[in-house]
């Protein structure tokens, strides 16, 4: 007879296990539902232990079932493992396309999962390594270690008219990998067109003398700074590290013309150096010349004046002297005077008030024509 508060019976053998049938109430709603969270996952050693079971069922007599499902769970891991895992290496970073257009873009190194081909497929690519490009020159000539030059990469026109043979490199690295593989087509051969634009243009905008001397740094800082513009522009997602002006000389056929040119300009800067140095060696002294004539003439300047105001000075004192006493300044200048002009001369003085006025004076005229003319003789 059936039990009132079970409406399935009391058939326990019948229900045995069955929590409907057992009368008994869940009391925690989350428990259930984690438990059918768990029970709708996937489990990879359920869908392997159920394969090799069915695949033991489909075999007459079980014969040989053990070995082919354990090799039929290898097989499955293996394509699980190949098909829906890939590894993401140190510096590098994996884009996961889905039906070919971009969903995500991992960069954190490690084993990750992703959907199996043709859902979704993983490009790796290595976004850390310096690549390297040449532009002017081929290395590697046939195998060897000589050097091609190609010349319409490296043949360059500058602002004064000249040839310059350039040989360039270019270091990059990606720093966007979906960038790098979805904005730009033919990566490498975009890089190299626009890196000989911007050289050309700057090239252009130099003289040829600096760019093959000491200005070539400069000159490459520029053109990178060109270069990284104009790929961002395009959304390419490089990274442009170093660019490197290798070589730069003028055309082999204007290389002997440039020579004489050169030397002509090394020899006129060779002559304004010694005109230098003897402008140099010339005006301190001329300068030291000017200064000591300018001194003595004022040295000479304050003496006149010096002795002209003395002789002015004198010359007022006499005069009040003279206004003292007329008759003693005048014998006084008198003999001053007579004292200058005779003081060189021959001299005989005859006493006009002694006695013996009868007597005739002696004068010895044959002593004093020698001493008058050598007296007389100009001074050397």
């Amino acid at each position: 007879m059936a039990d009132k508060n079970n409406p399935w019976g009391n058939n326990k053998g019948n229900n045995k296990g069955n929590n409907r049938g057992s009368g008994k109430k869940t009391s925690n709603p989350t428990n259930i539902n984690d438990a059918r969270k768990k029970r709708d996952e996937p489990n990879l050693d359920d869908l392997l232990r159920h394969a090799q079971n069915n695949l033991n069922d489909m075999i007459p007599g079980n014969f040989g079932g053990g070995a082919i499902g354990i090799g039929l769970g290898v097989l499955l891991l293996v394509l699980f493992v190949t098909l829906c895992t890939y590894i993401v290496k140190p510096g590098e970073q994996a884009v996961v396309q889905q039906f070919g257009a971009w969903e995500r873009t991992k960069s954190q190194e490690g084993l990750s999962f992703k959907l199996p081909w043709p859902i979704e497929t993983v490009t790796t690519v290595n976004v850390n390594e310096i690549r390297r490009m040449n532009i002017g020159f081929l290395e590697g000539f046939r195998g060897s270690n000589q050097v091609r030059d190609i010349a319409e990469e490296s043949l360059m026109l500058t602002s004064d008219r000249n040839i310059v043979d350039i040989d360039l490199v270019i270091q990059w690295n990606i720093k966007s990998a979906e960038d790098f593989l979805f904005n730009i087509k033919d990566q490498e051969a975009t890089i190299k067109k626009v890196a000989e634009s911007a050289i050309r243009e700057e090239v252009g905008k130099t003289n040829m003398f600096p760019i093959i001397t000491t200005d070539r740094g400069a000159v490459a800082d520029e053109a990178k700074k060109i270069i990284q513009d104009n790929l961002d522009e395009y959304n390419s997602g490089v990274n442009i590290t170093q660019v490197l002006i290798q070589t730069a000389e003028v055309h082999p056929d204007v290389q002997q013309a440039f020579q004489d040119v050169q030397s002509a300009k090394q020899d006129a800067e060779d002559t304004q150096n010694r005109a230098r140095a003897y402008r140099e060696d010339i005006l301190p002294k001329a300068r030291g010349a000017a200064k000591q004539l300018i001194q003595q003439a004022k040295a000479y300047e304050e003496s006149t004046v010096a002795k002209s105001t003395g002789d002015a000075d004198r010359f007022n004192s006499i005069y009040q002297a003279y206004l003292g006493g007329q008759d003693v300044t005048k014998k006084r200048i008198y003999l001053e005077t007579m004292e200058e002009v005779l003081k060189n001369a021959q001299k005989i003085i005859l006493d006009s008030n002694g006695n013996g006025s009868g007597v005739v004076p002696y004068l010895p005229l044959n002593e004093l024509k020698p001493a008058a003319q050598s007296s007389s003789a100009p001074r050397k």
